[in-house]
């Protein structure tokens, strides 16, 4: 999928809500800041001016990354996702037997991941393991401090 971001609906609608609060109350406030910064006087010495401008640098610099990311956003079509074999969208139940114990991992594109929730991205150590699999299988994942051992459990 190129350099497409895979997103949920809801990953999308969220992204969509932020750039525009962003764009709005996000830009009014960097505005205001810079015209109270303004009325202080000489802009060569003036901190609070200096500031303003590198925070609004910063506010568009995220809002160009939220454009990029919605401008090469592939939305997940979850009833095309096949239980068959795991791939970018599949929630995949697995046994870790090294811990032994059971996990839940939904994959998605680059930029969703959400590991707290068990949203693991397709280019992570994990999700590049479990990519291409079928129930019954094992896969051995390289981790920082060693080497982990996931038998695939069901998909959908």
């Amino acid at each position: 999928m190129n350099n497409a971001t895979v997103l949920t609906r809801e990953k999308y609608e969220e992204l969509v809500q932020t750039l525009t609060q962003l764009k709005t109350v996000g830009r009014d406030e960097i505005a205001e800041k810079i015209k109270e910064a303004r009325s202080h006087g000489d802009l060569s010495e003036n901190a609070e001016y200096d500031e303003a401008m590198n925070d609004q640098a910063k506010l568009e610099a995220q809002i160009a990354k939220i454009e990029e990311e919605l401008k090469n956003a592939t939305i997940l079509d979850e009833s095309s996702i096949s239980s068959e074999i795991v791939g970018i969208g599949s929630e995949v139940k697995v046994e870790n037997l090294t811990l032994k114990k059971k996990m839940t991992f939904k994959i998605l594109g680059k930029g969703s991941a959400d590991p707290v929730n068990g949203i693991i991205t397709a280019d992570s150590p994990i999700g590049k393991a479990l990519i291409g699999t079928k129930v019954g299988e094992k896969v051995e994942v390289e981790i920082p401090n060693g080497s982990i051992t996931f038998k695939i459990l069901d998909t959908k």
